[in-house]
């Protein structure tokens, strides 16, 4: 590949502006990774495990209708993806370590409510404040990690707070299972509050202040509620297809009117002087390449999530704490690598792992498909599967996410951090609905070819980001001008 010279723009801000810190508060940069990873680790808990918990919710409210009780596991999702890029960009302007703080609040909040709900529409808007709380604190988290770490460390700090990120996710079956089935559901939003009191007091003595070092107007209201009209109305689609199908014109109108609020931000964003998002973030290289492996990334992590324990549980007759158990080699895997492999693509680039680590994720998806029968076989065909995903998830999804925020200005941190958390969201949604409409309503004679879609998804989403990894460059390395 030619590569371009000169210096990465977004490293060059990185250079060239400064931080609004308070020194007097500055900590350990592993204590603030510590901190701000509590929460995160709750947030992508709690994601994962509603699906184990919705059947139990299902029986508690059993006079409410299914397309209510759906709204259970979507409105957290609509609310999540549409507040994400908004609440990082306040966090931005007025303080990420006081909206990491709101934010906490209201996830623990919501998630005590949550477990106290009465009745259906009670737990959805709990679950609504819930996702506000997590809409904050995800992005505010990251850029308290990217504001605190020195630049040759990023790498390593973003491959951990990934890998948690990745781990509480998986672990989410397993633990929803046990909670469950030992107390009830409710404990499944219980189990928050702990995490979210320690990491609040924490927060407040470790956190520093960070925010934009020359702030100017609040960002454009108007920008904010088209950005997060379209991603919402593109969200609803997504998780409705189940009902209305992929080419209901229904799909298609809510798809259209996504696609026209989001046209109209990007114009309102070239047109105002205090847009929500500056439209020349994508005009850094690796930002713009990372956050596109990034969503192919997480269509086929989270078909391959969701997949894996339908199989297992409707194919092999797995209940769902055994499959939980079966999955955990995947993120104990990441646990185990993603710290030493950051470091080592602080040394030698994140493009030269994620070409290898996209291929050998991929390739478990293709094991599936040559080795897996209606027969279970744990030994000899889900284990080596597994170890190929959780090697390449390992190789992957850190080196994705710092390498789209490695080289963002300083005043860009939670802005930047919320779009590539966005773009997961959206990822992952896309991914859920995949499944739903390969494996929805199979009989014994097709159940296998379902699942051999998913597990090509897989193989695809794997390909195509050791593909898009091919454009990465190292920050801040020395490169060759390409000719125009």
């Amino acid at each position: 590949m030619i590569e371009a010279s000169g210096t990465d723009p977004a490293t060059e801000g990185m250079a060239t502006e400064e931080m609004a810190l308070e020194p007097a508060k500055v900590r350990s940069p592993w204590v603030v990774l510590t901190s701000t990873s509590l929460a995160v680790f709750a947030v992508f808990l709690d994601t994962t495990i509603g699906f184990v918990s919705f059947p139990a919710i299902s029986a508690s409210f059993r006079s409410s209708g299914p397309s209510t009780l759906s709204w259970v596991l979507n409105a957290y999702t609509l609310v999540f993806a549409a507040l994400l890029i908004p609440m990082g960009r306040l966090a931005d302007r007025v303080g990420r370590r006081k909206m990491f703080l709101i934010g906490v609040i209201a996830f623990t909040g919501g998630s005590m409510l949550c477990g106290l709900a009465p009745s259906v529409g009670f737990l959805i808007g709990a679950e609504m404040l819930e996702a506000v709380g997590a809409a904050i604190l995800v992005p505010s988290s990251l850029a308290l990690v990217l504001q605190t770490f020195p630049r040759e460390k990023i790498p390593v700090a973003v491959a951990i707070w990934g890998a948690i990120g990745a781990v509480a996710g998986a672990a989410g079956p397993t633990l929803g299972a046990l909670v469950v089935s030992n107390l009830s559901w409710r404990w499944a939003f219980y189990i928050n509050l702990p995490v979210g009191i320690i990491s609040f007091v924490l927060g407040r003595t470790v956190l520093p202040e960070g925010r934009e070092a020359h702030p100017g107007r609040i960002p454009d209201p108007v920008s904010i509620a088209l950005l997060a009209g379209g991603i919402a109305l593109v969200t609803y689609a997504i998780v409705e297809t189940n009902s209305w199908g992929w080419a209901s014109g229904r799909f298609a109108i809510t798809v259209s009117a996504a696609a026209g609020l989001l046209a109209a931000f990007l114009v309102r964003c070239n047109s105002v002087p205090n847009p929500l998002i500056h439209l020349d973030l994508f005009r850094t290289n690796n930002f713009r390449w990372a956050n596109a492996a990034m969503v192919v990334f997480a269509i086929g992590f989270n078909a391959m999530f969701l997949g894996n324990v339908l199989f297992l549980t409707r194919v092999w007759k797995y209940s769902i704490l055994r499959a939980g158990l079966a999955i955990s080699v995947g993120p104990l895997i990441v646990a185990a690598t993603a710290p030493f492999l950051g470091k080592l693509a602080g040394r030698v680039g994140q493009r030269r792992l994620l070409m290898p680590g996209g291929l050998l994720w991929g390739a478990g998806g293709v094991y599936l498909i040559a080795r897996a029968t209606t027969s279970a076989d744990y030994l000899g065909t889900y284990l080596p599967a597994v170890i190929c995903t959780g090697l390449g998830v390992a190789l992957c999804l850190p080196q994705l996410s710092s390498a789209a925020v490695q080289g963002l200005p300083p005043d860009q941190f939670g802005a930047g951090s919320a779009i590539a958390q966005a773009v997961r969201t959206f990822g992952s949604t896309f991914g859920v609905a995949l499944v739903i409409a390969f494996t929805t309503g199979l009989g014994a004679a097709d159940v296998l070819d379902g699942f051999h879609n998913v597990w090509w998804l897989l193989a695809g989403s794997g390909l195509a980001v050791s593909v898009l990894s091919t454009r990465l460059v190292r920050v801040g390395a020395p490169v060759v001008a390409s000719p125009r």
